[in-house]
Order: structure tokens, then C-alpha cells, then sequence
């Protein structure tokens, strides 16, 4: 094999493990979009809270945004402080999901509506988390959350149906597009 071939060859093998890589990094990501949309239709339907549903998903988003997060953290004492405040962030939203939850609460809340408040105080959570790590994914994930709200409570107007159809689809996008590379520059 010659030189130009071999070199060839490691390109698109360098090429491909890129790609897999960055398919990698976004994999969370959509895992939890599709978890909240899949949530949203679950509650449209059966018209119950999914209360311990977001629970989970508010312990998979706090999760994610650490293991995401964590190449970024380059020492021992930077970690700790991820994951102290990563915990203390999620566990103030499970607490607040928590207070909904009381007979008090719920007395005045109707049923379908619990699931709606949750999945708005996930939303605002996962946003809050994208803020901190000036994460434009995690703020996406926030911000498609929110838009679910509206979109479940009015699922009947298709219009909203396709707004939220819309931000799955522009979510996968931005999730895929690949990478702005720029052009190296030769040396001097």
C-alpha cells in the first residue's frame, strides 16, 4: 500500500471516529428529549400525572448535566464542586416537585395539571442548569420542556402540536449538525 493510500485510509478512520464521537456527546441529549416528549404524549393521553416519571427525569437531566460536564472540570476539587452543585440543584427541584405534591396542594390542583407544574419546574431546572454551564443543549432541553407545557394543555389546537413537532425536529438538528471546524492556519 502506498503512502497516499495509507494516509487516505487513517483520514477517514480519524473522520469516522469524529463523527462517533460527537454522535457520542449528543446521545444524552436526545435521549432525554425523547424522555420528555414521550412524557408529554404519555400524559396527553391518559390524562394522569406522571408523577414519579419526572422524578426520574429530573434525576436523569442532573445526572446527564455531570457526566457531560465533567471533562470540563480538570481537577479533583473542581469535580466535587460539580457534583455537590449539581446535586443540590436537582435535589431543591425534587423538593419543590415534592411540595406540589402534598394532599394541601393537591386539593386545590387538579389532576392534570400536577404533571404540567412538574414537567414546568423540570423545564426550569434543565434551562437553570444550561445557564450555569453556558450549555446551549442543556438550554434547548429547558427550553423544549417549557414548550411542552402549553403544547400538552392545548394539544387540540394542531398548531402547537407542530410548534412542539418543530422544536423536536430543529433539536435533532442542532444535536447533529456537525461542528463548525476552522480552517487551520499555516505556519509562519
Amino acid at each position: 500500500m502506498s503512502e497516499i493510500q495509507t494516509t487516505q485510509v487513517a483520514a477517514d478512520q480519524s473522520d469516522d471516529s469524529r463523527k462517533a464521537g460527537f454522535l457520542q456527546r449528543k446521545l444524552p441529549f436526545v435521549f432525554l428529549l425523547v424522555l420528555a416528549i414521550v412524557g408529554v404524549a404519555y400524559t396527553n393521553v391518559s390524562q394522569q400525572p406522571l408523577v414519579g416519571y419526572w422524578e426520574f427525569l429530573a434525576l436523569a437531566t442532573g445526572a446527564v448535566c455531570v457526566v457531560t460536564q465533567w471533562a470540563s472540570a480538570r481537577d479533583k476539587q473542581a469535580r466535587l464542586r460539580l457534583v455537590v452543585t449539581q446535586a443540590l440543584h436537582w435535589a431543591a427541584i425534587l423538593v419543590t416537585m415534592n411540595i406540589v405534591l402534598l394532599s394541601g396542594v393537591q386539593s386545590i390542583l387538579p389532576a392534570p395539571a400536577t404533571s404540567l407544574v412538574l414537567l414546568t419546574l423540570l423545564a426550569l431546572g434543565t434551562f437553570l442548569a444550561g445557564v450555569n454551564f453556558l450549555s446551549l443543549q442543556i438550554c434547548f432541553l429547558g427550553v423544549a420542556m417549557a414548550i411542552a407545557v402549553p403544547a400538552i394543555a392545548w394539544l387540540k389546537q394542531s398548531a402547537l402540536f407542530l410548534l412542539l413537532a418543530a422544536v423536536l425536529v430543529i433539536g435533532l438538528v442542532m444535536t447533529f449538525w456537525p461542528p463548525h471546524e476552522r480552517p487551520a492556519t499555516p505556519p509562519v
